[in-house]
């Protein structure tokens, strides 16, 4: 999957559409749903957080509210009237904390979902559309489709140019990463552990969204051995077999048992030292959300992973990320905070660790791939209608 898809032409096609019919264009989602979509946009529900957060960044005056409420520490990240926003809700996932009722006393204009496309998302969207008579998409979640999402919304929302704008800075992003994966050597790939929740006895699996931005950094998930799927809970034995070579802690608490608790003493990553806590305010460096949040969380982990070729200022480039995705301008105490425990400390082992593949080829980059006809890609975007006065752009 590629993050090298032309999806300009698709959010300029959008637009024209629009300033053509001066009505509801029609808009094929991620699971090929048909949805009108209103030429004027003003309200905007998110059925999930990544999906708050992705329309945030692009217009935070057209958010109705958070799906999920945001700590104190989280909102200290954030401009004081959007940080106060209301929680609404999820409509999604195995509980939803939202139905229809809730859409009915928003009045959103549109619903937006990113998150994993599948049959069962699509039968969700349609029987709250059909209830609320509000129009609802979905845009796959994954972290490829972020540039694509970016800009398709942001065309939706009637902000293209800030939309090709972020979408860029992701798509610089992900070249960086992939010039810097090229000049190292396959065998310099760490072992990585990423522990959630407080024990940080839950971890990714192979392909799932929690690890999506840990595997781009082409470095080897030693849960992904368990197979495929989304999140589990592992043993500490099973921690020790794997031996990880860096382990990334989601909470304080899993990464100060890391330090302190004699129990841990016997991993290769806590006697070298590398073991990093992962950045969470506003919004998670990895994941939580599975949003656009997750940019960051490439060139720090790339410090993290390949020392010997980054050579970036990585505190320079998250002021230069909040800036322009969250428009806040980081103090040096806030800046401290996000990297402190993130970082290398005195006295790690900075060199990369050399391991085998054990048989695991690195995750693949995304790399240029041809957009079916007359579908945008990510399978999102306006119907295949000829525009007036000429044929339709080629996608």
């Amino acid at each position: 999957m590629s993050l090298r898809l032309p999806a300009a032409p698709t959010a300029f096609l959008f637009l024209l559409l629009l300033a053509a019919h001066g009505r509801a264009a029609d808009f094929v989602d991620s699971t090929e749903r048909y949805v009108a979509v209103p030429d004027r946009v003003g309200r905007v529900m998110a059925a999930d957080q990544s999906a708050a957060v992705l329309i945030y960044v692009l217009a935070p005056e057209k958010l109705v509210g958070w799906s999920r409420p945001l700590s104190r520490e989280q909102r200290a990240f954030l401009p004081a009237k959007f940080a106060r926003l209301p929680v609404v809700g999820h409509l999604t996932g195995p509980n939803p904390t939202a139905a229809a009722d809730a859409v009915a006393r928003l009045h959103p204009d549109l619903i937006i979902a990113t998150e994993i496309v599948s049959p069962e998302a699509a039968a969700l969207a349609d029987a709250i559309q059909q209830q609320t008579k509000v129009p609802y998409i979905i845009l796959d979640g994954s972290i490829q489709r972020t540039p694509d999402s970016l800009e398709i919304v942001g065309a939706m929302l009637g902000v293209g140019e800030r939309g090709q704008d972020l979408a860029h800075y992701v798509r610089t992003a992900v070249d960086n990463l992939r010039g810097r994966l090229l000049i190292t050597e396959s065998t310099s790939r760490p072992l990585v552990y990423y522990g959630r929740g407080p024990d940080g006895l839950e971890t990714g699996l192979a392909r799932s969204q929690a690890m999506a931005t840990i595997d781009q950094a082409g470095v080897i998930n030693v849960a992904a051995r368990l197979g495929a799927g989304e999140l589990t809970r592992v043993t500490r034995d099973q921690i020790f077999a794997w031996d990880p070579a860096i382990i990334i802690a989601q909470q304080p608490s899993f990464y100060t048992s890391l330090q302190r608790d004699r129990v841990w003493r016997g991993l290769a990553a806590v006697a070298k030292k590398r073991v990093y806590l992962a950045p969470a305010d506003p919004f998670g460096w990895i994941d939580d959300p599975a949003g656009v949040n997750r940019v960051i969380g490439l060139p720090w982990l790339t410090a993290l992973f390949y020392p010997d070729v980054y050579q970036e200022d990585l505190r320079a480039n998250v002021q230069v990320f909040y800036d322009k995705f969250y428009r806040v301008k980081l103090n040096d105490k806030q800046l401290e905070a996000l990297v402190r425990r993130a970082e290398a400390q005195p006295g790690e082992t900075r060199r990369p660790i050399d391991v085998p593949l054990l048989g695991a080829e690195p995750v693949p980059l995304p790399g240029p791939s041809p957009a079916p006809q007359g579908r945008p890609p990510g399978r999102g975007g306006p119907l295949p209608s000829p525009l007036p006065g000429g044929p339709m752009p080629q996608q």
